[in-house]
């Protein structure tokens, strides 16, 4: 561990990783997945869940029509020339509102709050199947 205050040398990002966003992706359609699976107990909730993914799909295409929007739109300065690796990216740190943020520590706050949903269905989904086997 270095005792430095400030890290030098380290490259600075201003856009997640490509693959942050996949695993994003990722845990909604694993929520939405288990939602379909766990809670899905015939006509009362088919609606409700199509509705949800629906709402989901749409959230997910119109991020990622926006983000091929603004990546065929940016200035040729502002093109970087390889996307950087995920070990390289992590290695870094991101730019947020004019701050510095470990770039692990970044991808940690977007990704946790869909961990916490995703995963926390998913045990409320398992304990549900197991009571109402038990009641059954």
């Amino acid at each position: 561990m270095t005792r430095e205050l400030v890290a030098h040398n380290r490259p600075v990002f201003d856009q997640l990783h490509p693959k942050i966003y996949g695993a994003a992706v990722g845990l909604i359609a694993w929520f939405a997945l288990m939602a379909w699976i766990l809670f899905d107990y015939g006509g009362q909730t088919s609606l409700s869940l199509t509705f949800m993914t629906v709402l989901f799909i749409v959230a997910v295409v119109l991020t990622w029509t926006l983000s091929l929007v603004w990546k065929k739109s940016r200035m040729p300065h502002e093109r970087h020339a390889q996307e950087p690796s995920l070990h390289d990216w992590r290695q870094g740190d991101f730019v947020v509102w004019g701050a510095k943020l470990r770039a692990t520590h970044a991808a940690i706050d977007v990704l946790l709050p869909l961990i916490a949903v995703s995963f926390g269905l998913t045990a409320i989904g398992i304990v549900f199947v197991i009571v109402r086997a038990s009641v059954a």
